[in-house]
C-alpha cells in the first residue's frame, strides 16, 4: 500500500502510531466521529495525503481548526526531515493538548496554537488548509487572515462547492477546482492568493 501511496515505510508507521493514540484519546474525547474510524486509510488518511500531494514544497503549512489532526499531524509526519514547518490552529483546549502529545510522541516539527483562529496571530503561511471547518464564506476570512501574499488554501470540501463558490466572495484569489481521490462527490479546491500591486 505504501508504493500505491507514495510515501515510505517509515512514514505509514508514524501514521500507525497516531492512529493507536487516536483511537485511545476518541474513546475520552470525540476527536473523530468513530462510526469513520471503520475507513481510517480511505476516509482520513489518504484524503490528507492528497493535500500534501497537491501543494508545492512550502516553508509554513497551517491547518486551521486541526480537531483530532486531520490533515495537520499527517501533513507534518509526510514533512518530516524536510525545511516545512507545520502550525496546527485549534481552539479546544484538549484537542490541543491531545494534539500535542501526538507531537512530542512522535517528535513531529510543528506547533499548536490553543487559540481561536479569528484572533491568533496572522501567520503569513505558504500553505493554508481546513477540513471540515466551515462554508467558504466564512472561511474566506479566516484564510485571508493567516495566508501569506502569493500562497495558497488548499481546501477539501464537498458536493456543496458550487453553491459555496457562488456565495463567496473570492476578490483576490485565482481558484482551481481538482477532483477529490477519496470521495466521489469531493474536490479539492485551491485558492491562489493573487499578489496586491501598488
Amino acid at each position: 500500500m505504501s508504493e500505491v501511496m507514495g510515501v515510505s515505510r517509515e512514514t505509514w508507521q508514524d501514521i500507525g502510531r497516531y492512529e493507536a493514540l487516536l483511537r485511545t484519546w476518541n474513546s475520552r474525547i470525540q476527536l473523530v466521529s468513530p462510526s469513520s474510524l471503520t475507513e481510517w486509510q480511505t476516509r482520513h488518511v489518504e484524503d490528507a495525503l492528497q493535500l500534501v500531494d497537491i501543494a508545492p514544497r512550502p516553508r509554513r503549512w497551517v491547518d486551521l481548526g486541526s480537531g483530532g489532526g486531520l490533515p495537520g499531524i499527517v501533513v507534518a509526519i509526510a514533512f518530516r526531515g524536510s525545511l516545512t514547518r507545520i502550525t496546527m490552529i485549534e481552539s479546544d483546549q484538549r484537542k490541543a493538548t491531545f494534539l500535542r502529545t501526538v507531537c512530542r510522541t512522535l517528535d513531529l516539527d510543528a506547533d499548536v496554537l490553543a487559540e481561536r483562529i479569528e484572533t491568533a496571530p496572522p501567520q503569513a503561511a505558504d500553505i493554508v488548509s481546513a477540513r471540515a471547518l466551515a462554508p467558504l464564506p466564512r472561511l474566506l476570512p479566516l484564510v485571508r487572515r493567516h495566508l501569506a501574499p502569493g500562497g495558497t488554501a488548499i481546501l477539501p470540501k464537498g458536493a456543496s462547492y458550487r453553491q459555496e463558490l457562488e456565495e463567496s466572495d473570492l476578490t483576490g484569489f485565482d481558484h482551481e477546482i481538482l477532483p477529490s481521490r477519496t470521495s466521489p462527490d469531493g474536490v479539492v479546491l485551491c485558492l491562489h492568493a493573487v499578489s496586491r500591486e501598488g
